[in-house]
């Protein structure tokens, strides 16, 4: 073929899919395709040249290079030097069927300066370095001896340390200068690489030889300290312990086959530390170690009045069972027969005193004291252990509980029952059903020690806020207490006997630098918290406190303080709670004051309801659960299904509906709301008022039944709290009354209902 341009050459193209060809270069090439040996034969037309041109995901390079044909033989080699870069431009199918395109040369220009110099060297040390590192340095020497730019960075082709693209990338890079660029930059991370590695072998090689050395001494060591009789027996240290422990025989022959492993094994191996650490966990668990029961009553009731104001049910259980014991002893029965139901789960809002309850236990008791936290463990390994196999495996937390308590009978404190989480971890609340099982606890296996814990002899207390979140087969092996608050009297009772004189000790006064008199703290409680506890009420008194503590420290008053009720806008700031809120929110027809239980305790919840134009339906606002859903959509329909006997006008009711019931960023759920829902919508439909000092919970059928509810002492002593005086109860909920302080059922006056028609004549003005 002829040169279709002075500057322009017609070529065949041997695509090269494995490798590329730089000027400069001779190399042999195997011809295996039938591309190739088209391209092979049209090259004898062409003066014996061809285009190599790289190929990579079916793609062409838009360089190639010139190559002039040297040999070939019939089996396919051929032997070809490399001329020039040359671009690739537009082809076609030519003569022998061979593809031609049109290459425009590209001849390396002769530029040299100081900094394409500068350049070639650095590059040219980078190389040797690496070359050195690998042990090359023969061929170190002729990279040194390259002076031409432009072949020291084609030189890149032979590098094992670029990848196939970063090679066309270098064939297509025309610039010297930019070409070398790109290759400084590459090799430099591979020098790096380089370094790190040999590094790395270093520091592995040194600790070996660090690890063999010490082997060594420490042999030495061993033998000299032999000859000399003073030779260091762990295992007989352990041997000496053993003797002295008074374990189960199970315990004692666990320790004995870990006793003579630990003989046989190498100090050198890592399972010689993992044993001994085994053992002396073994040895920390108080095997055989109980206190003395206090077992006088009287003494115990002492105890438990001195550190808390009423709560009399939990204290009478713990009497029940001081009492039980006693008896068991006195009476010669066998420990084996123990107790059931010695699992008290105390149920109650914050604040109500239920883990300061469990050291109160232990001190009547005369017992260890032990508070295991629950809230947001996932991991069930924290309640039965790790296996030994895992690297820093560990007893779960009841046995290192028994280690802390040093005996095998403390109280435990099992705190935030109901905030058990699950996950992929396993679930914690199913490995408590073991702990909390009288019939199976006195053969509790931690997956740490792998023997046998006797817990029949621990007294647990839970504590929870609500009992819903908690696992039924769980909550069955406990005897459920609950403690729903406290009345005013009791409030005051309790800021005067306990928490002022501990805030006053917080604050660092003396007791006769502040008084507050009970009038005073009857006016906290009533103006500044509504709770089901004292947590609020503490907060309360430690502002105050913390107040007469700068006066006494700035030198304002030398004598005693003294706290009158007028005083407290300057010390609280404005009141918090105002009893006459019912009556400000049921001064229109349509709202009705329920009652409510939450984790925090009773509540008063005000149910509105309003009607408007529109399709007929009910909407329902502020975060209700399915339940009272359920409860509004009875209520409705029993007004619709009575509106005659109830006095309200049918075209009334061809309106839409909307119940609203406040404060709707907390979720509210329960099956207690429905004679509230009925009262709030009948007071719209006839235009009465709902009497602002009565209160109501209970939940209807669509025949006007109330049904009875749970919760009624919270309830009670919520609407106590919130001013009101009369509350409408289910008459099945007459049963529960008897758990009612005696202050607060001469307060309240109760009326007992069957159905929704004597809820209203009750509740309506």
């Amino acid at each position: 073929m002829s040169d279709t341009h002075e500057s322009t050459l017609t070529l065949p193209v041997l695509p090269l899919r494995n490798g590329v060809v730089f000027p400069h270069m001779v190399v042999t090439l195997r011809i295996e395709t039938e591309e190739g040996r088209k391209a092979l034969a049209a090259a004898r037309q062409a003066d014996d040249r061809m285009l190599l041109v790289p190929r990579i995901d079916g793609s062409y390079a838009k360089v190639g290079t010139i190559a002039e044909i040297h040999e070939a033989d019939d089996q396919g080699n051929v032997v070809v030097s490399g001329i020039s870069r040359a671009r690739v431009g537009s082809g076609s199918t030519g003569p022998e069927g061979a593809l031609w395109v049109e290459a425009e040369p590209q001849p390396e220009a002769d530029v040299r300066d100081a900094a394409l110099d500068e350049l070639a060297a650095e590059y040219r040390a980078v190389v040797t370095e690496i070359l050195a590192h690998r042990g090359m340095e023969a061929v170190a020497e002729r990279v040194l001896g390259i002076d031409n730019p432009s072949q020291l960075a084609d030189l890149a082709v032979y590098s094992p340390d670029l990848t196939l693209a970063q090679k066309v990338e270098v064939l297509e890079t025309l610039d010297v200068r930019e070409r070398l660029g790109k290759l400084l930059g590459w090799m430099r991370e591979v020098l790096a690489d380089l370094e790190l590695r040999k590094r790395v072998r270093d520091e592995a090689a040194e600790r070996i030889e660090k690890s063999q050395k010490e082997y060594l001494l420490r042999t030495q060591l061993e033998a000299i300290k032999k000859e000399l009789g003073e030779e260091h027996d762990v295992a007989a240290e352990y041997r000496a312990r053993l003797e002295e422990l008074d374990a189960p025989e199970q315990v004692v022959e666990a320790i004995t086959r870990e006793i003579d492993r630990l003989e046989r094994m190498s100090e050198q191996s890592p399972e010689h530390s993992w044993i001994r650490t085994w053992l002396d966990t073994m040895f920390d668990v108080p095997w055989g170690r109980r206190t003395e029961d206090r077992l006088s009553l009287d003494e115990a009731r002492a105890v438990l009045d001195a550190d808390h104001t009423g709560l009399g049910d939990v204290k009478e259980r713990i009497i029940e069972h001081l009492a039980v014991r006693k008896l068991r002893l006195e009476r010669g029965v066998e420990d084996a027969e123990q107790e059931a139901g010695a699992i008290l789960l105390l149920v109650g809002p914050p604040g109500v005193g239920k883990t300061s309850l469990g050291e109160s236990v232990a001190r009547a008791l005369d017992r260890r004291f032990v508070r295991v936290a629950l809230g947001g463990v996932r991991d069930e390994a924290e309640i039965r252990g790790h296996r030994r196999t895992y690297v820093g495996a560990r007893p779960g937390r009841i046995a290192r509980a028994l280690i802390e308590a040093e005996t095998m009978n403390p109280v435990f404190l099992l705190d935030e029952m109901d905030k058990v989480g699950a996950d992929w971890r396993g679930d914690p609340s199913s490995a408590l059903l073991e702990v909390l099982d009288p019939a199976q606890n006195h053969t509790f296996r931690d997956h740490y020690l792998e023997v046998d814990l006797d817990l029949s002899d621990v007294l647990f207390i839970a504590t929870a806020n609500v009992t819903e979140t908690i696992p039924a087969p769980l909550l069955d092996r406990m005897e459920v207490i609950r403690i729903d608050g406290y009345t005013d009297d009791e409030k005051v009772e309790i800021a005067r006997d306990h928490l002022l004189p501990r805030q006053i000790r917080a604050a660092g006064l003396r007791p006769d630098e502040v008084e507050v008199p009970d009038e005073t703290l009857t006016a906290i409680v009533d103006r500044y918290t509504r709770e089901a506890g004292v947590r609020g009420l503490e907060r309360e008194l430690g502002k105050l406190v913390r107040k007469v503590a700068t006066r006494i420290a700035r030198g304002d008053g030398t004598h005693t303080v003294t706290v009158h009720p007028d005083d407290l806008v300057e010390y609280l700031g404005k009141p918090k709670v105002w009893r006459d809120e019912a009556k400000d929110r049921t001064d229109v027809p349509g709202v009705a004051t329920g009652l409510a239980v939450t984790g925090a305790g009773g509540d008063v919840l005000f149910v509105e309801a309003s009607t408007m134009e529109g399709d007929t339906g009910l909407t329902l606002t502020g975060q209700l659960g399915d339940v009272m859903k359920e409860s509004a959509q009875i209520a409705l329909s029993y007004v619709q299904a009575h509106a005659d006997e109830l006095g309200i006008v049918t075209d009334a009711l061809r309106r839409r509906f909307h119940l609203h019931v406040p404060a709707g960023a907390i979720p509210k759920d329960g099956p207690s709301a429905g004679v509230t829902m009925v009262t709030a919508l009948v007071s719209l439909l006839t235009g009465r008022r709902v009497r602002p000092e009565v209160g109501m919970t209970g939940e209807i059928t669509l025949t006007g039944k109330v049904l009875p509810v749970g919760g009624i002492k919270q309830k009670v002593l919520a609407a106590q709290r919130a001013g009101l005086s009369e509350v409408i109860l289910p008459a099945r909920n007459e049963v529960d009354l008897d758990d009612l302080p005696d202050p607060v059922r001469k307060e309240m006056t109760i009326h007992l209902v069957d159905a929704i028609d004597e809820v209203l004549k009750l509740a309506l003005s």
